[in-house]
């Protein structure tokens, strides 16, 4: 819920709050809220100034930092993070700048993957052979860049630790959500992988990081920052994204994977996170798709099938979003009260 400066001149007119109050509470509001995440131009250049160094050091990276040595890139990418934590601190605790310092601590943790993998191949040590050049790590699936992710995943936590920044949670989220891929090749070495493999394991992990992340909610409030969103996000896309690739055989299974896209759009009402029911409502859409294209593929019903499957979801969209706190509220009175404490909390 947003509240106007309007919303307290109503309060203080109807005798809520006298209009000294009102003036006092804006000012604390708007202290309270000024280095919180929000969508103006000032943040907005600095996510984007943020997001164009990290692809400049990572996803843009050309055949052009290969002529560097393994000791070049190492050194490199030290004096950028170096830089980037000495100008964070800064601005975090000296300037009393969160975000802007905050974003500049991301980016130093954004530049532990290129200091690794510098080192590594420097020294020449790598767990499953040489897995080509850095900017394969953003599209290849190789157990090689395993120490990469761990050692982000690594400096993520450790500058969390100092530094309580949310979207420091973001390169670690992504660390793992690689690492859940890259795996693969170091549990089943020389057994012949499988594509099968593949999406067990990334589903077991995606589970696991949806679990953190509401360890993460239940210790948190979310008006002190979000902390859970990232993990929620990747934990979501490995467990999520691997369901509908696995192999079915029967009916059963499809109505199966329904059922458990139904059961994320209900944790979306009980964890009060929207996440889950894009995520749900996408594969419930996608399943009952399936029905129409199955039921009705040879049929002259097929048309009015389809059509009638968009007006149902539209119509259900407009249900949900005219009764969602009717229905979060509902579900809050059936809830036994030692569950009550297992529901994080958002204020």
């Amino acid at each position: 819920m947003k509240i106007y400066k309007d919303d307290l001149d109503w309060a203080a007119n109807q005798g809520i709050i006298s209009a000294e109050q009102a003036d006092t509470l804006w000012q604390a509001l708007g202290d309270r809220r000024a280095q919180q995440p929000q969508f103006s131009a000032g943040n907005v250049a600095y996510y984007f100034g943020a997001l164009i160094v990290i692809s400049a050091m990572g996803w843009f990276m050309g055949l052009a930092w290969e002529s560097f040595s393994g000791g070049g890139l190492f050194l490199i990418a030290t004096i950028y993070a170096l830089l980037f934590i000495m100008a964070g601190r800064t601005l975090y605790f000296s300037q009393n700048v969160r975000i802007a310092g905050g974003l500049l601590f991301t980016i130093a943790v954004c530049m532990t993957p290129l200091a690794i993998y510098g080192l590594q191949r420097w020294t020449g040590f790598w767990l499953v052979g040489d897995p080509g050049s850095y900017r394969d790590f953003y599209v290849w699936i190789r157990g090689g860049w395993f120490f990469m992710e761990l050692a982000t995943i690594i400096s993520s936590l450790v500058a969390l630790h100092f530094v309580r920044f949310p979207f420091l949670v973001a390169p670690l989220a992504f660390s793992l959500w690689f690492m859940a891929m890259d795996i693969v090749p170091l549990i089943y070495e020389g057994e012949g992988i499988i594509w099968q493999q593949r999406l067990l394991v990334s589903m077991w992990f995606g589970i696991a990081m949806i679990i953190a992340a509401y360890w993460v909610d239940l210790r948190n409030r979310r008006s002190q920052g979000d902390y859970g969103f990232w993990l929620y996000f990747f934990g979501l896309i490995s467990f999520w994204g691997s369901l509908p690739l696995m192999p079915s055989e029967t009916e059963w299974d499809h109505f199966l994977y329904c059922l458990v896209n139904l059961i994320l759009m209900f944790l979306s009402i009980l964890l009060k996170r929207r996440i889950f029911m894009i995520f749900g409502g996408l594969g419930v859409f996608g399943y009952l798709t399936r029905l129409a294209l199955v039921v009705f593929a040879n049929s002259l019903l097929f048309p009015f099938a389809l059509s009638a499957l968009g007006i149902a979801i539209i119509y259900l969209g407009v249900l949900y979003q005219k009764h969602y706190k009717a229905l979060e509220q509902w579900i809050q009175r059936i809830v036994p009260e030692w569950m009550e404490k297992l529901i994080p909390r958002e204020n």
